[in-house]
């Protein structure tokens, strides 16, 4: 070995042994970071951005906050750093299902994948992931970067769908309506062991790519009376702010539909606001409450003006969807209720499940009728809530959609099937 070779080799070897100790210190900061974001998405699970502190989080994970801090300076910082996380991973699951050669399993395989994910969380294989529901609570400069990142998830997942013969209002209807179920496959999927879980997924593929009309032409062929929801009792500036404060939390969240900002929004001032409410809090509640009382009334009302479990479903159901993009809607989007404090809470569940329920009554009678498919009633009247539900955000997807427009390209799917070509 020359004098050259031999200095080289010397200078060489510190930066081997060196290299070791930094791997290990950039391998403890990664474990910390996910272990930070695991107990911080719990958090902002169970108590929405509102209710999470950055003190909370550390409490969790055993840290001081100043800790959380070094990987995190502002709560909204964490938040958008969980919300990134949670769709790189439905950013896997999609990118995987996109390796099948049909749409038929990439929609299966979306759904196994999301329903496997699930399963890692329940049996402690990964950490939790944060709903996609606190979006709307974030403040720029996050929620830009979030949002960027979600739609980019959005057009992926669209091309799971068939492009030759679709319109792009199409495509995008089918496509909000499949994210939206995949979404929402976590509030009801934890009634099944994790062992279950992809058995409960693809029940709900055979669902969705089946429909739930046993006939697919029925819905043509024995078109159901159009109905109008139900309006929610009140008088004329109280319905107005219920409406307002409805689609500011819906479309900012909680910190967005401040009091200036509904009060601005009516041209009315503070003290308006005052006079009808006693406080925020109590001003979403009561918008919880007009939205079940808009939906009972319209299942009711299809109750007394049908005769079949059909007819009831149906109409009732795009009812409510019409109801969304109305000048009176939109519904409070079920998500809002991390918004409320832990102890407001029962209430709008209970009620939520319960008229989640009839929709399920209207499936089983439909199913006994001859007119709907056999399939897990409770399942589907899951699957019936979260479309309505989902419709409120429509337009953000379909851009300019009307109310009948949007029966046909986003409601009827989930009855003749979610790959079913267009206007069959």
């Amino acid at each position: 070995m020359t004098a050259a070779s031999t200095a080289t080799a010397a200078t060489a070897r510190p930066r081997r042994a060196s290299a070791a100790p930094a791997s290990r210190t950039t391998d403890r900061f990664q474990v910390k970071r996910e272990a930070i974001l695991a107990a911080a998405a719990e958090e902002f699970n169970r108590h929405g951005m509102k209710g999470v502190t950055l003190a909370g989080v550390a409490e969790r994970v055993g840290l001081h906050k100043a800790s959380v801090s070094y990987y995190h300076r502002h709560k909204e910082d964490l938040a958008a750093d969980c919300m990134l996380q949670a769709v790189a991973a439905m950013q896997e699951v999609v990118k995987a299902a996109l390796a099948e050669p049909t749409p038929e399993r990439r929609i299966r395989a979306v759904l196994r994948g999301q329903a496997a994910l699930l399963a890692d969380i329940a049996t402690g294989r990964r950490g939790a992931l944060v709903s996609f529901n606190e979006i709307r609570a974030l403040a720029a400069p996050q929620v830009d970067q979030v949002v960027a990142a979600y739609n980019a998830l959005f057009r992926s997942l669209r091309q799971c769908f068939p492009g030759a013969g679709w319109t792009p209002a199409q495509r995008n209807a089918r496509t909000h309506l499949l994210l939206a179920l995949a979404n929402i496959m976590r509030t009801w999927i934890d009634r099944y062991e994790p062992q279950d879980y992809l058995l409960a997924a693809d029940a709900l593929a055979e669902l969705l790519l089946g429909g739930l009309a046993a006939d697919p032409q029925r819905w043509h062929a024995q078109p159901t009376p159009q109905l109008h929801a139900a309006q929610a009792e009140g008088t004329d500036v109280r319905e107005a702010f219920l409406r307002a404060a409805t689609v500011l939390v819906n479309e900012q969240g909680f910190r967005g539909a401040s009091v200036d900002a509904i009060s601005a929004r009516l041209h009315l001032t503070k003290g308006s606001f005052y006079h009808h409410h006693a406080s925020k809090d109590d001003l979403v509640a009561q918008c919880f409450a007009r939205s079940f009382d808009v939906i009972r009334q319209t299942q009711l009302q299809a109750m007394a003006q049908t005769a079949s479990g059909w007819e009831r479903l149906v109409s009732s159901s795009c009812a409510l969807v019409r109801f969304q993009l109305s000048d009176a809607g939109p519904l409070l989007r079920s998500s809002a209720r991390s918004v409320l404090a832990e102890g407001a809470r029962h209430d709008p569940i209970q009620r939520g499940n319960q008229l989640t329920e009839r929709f399920g009554l209207f499936i089983v009678d439909g199913m006994r009728e001859g007119a709907i498919r056999p399939v897990d009633a409770s399942l589907a009247a899951q699957q019936v809530a979260g479309m309505v539900n989902a419709a409120s955000s429509l337009r953000t997807w379909v851009a300019g959609i009307g109310m009948d427009e949007a029966v046909a390209l986003y409601a009827q799917p989930l009855f003749t099937g979610i790959l079913a070509p267009p206007g069959n």
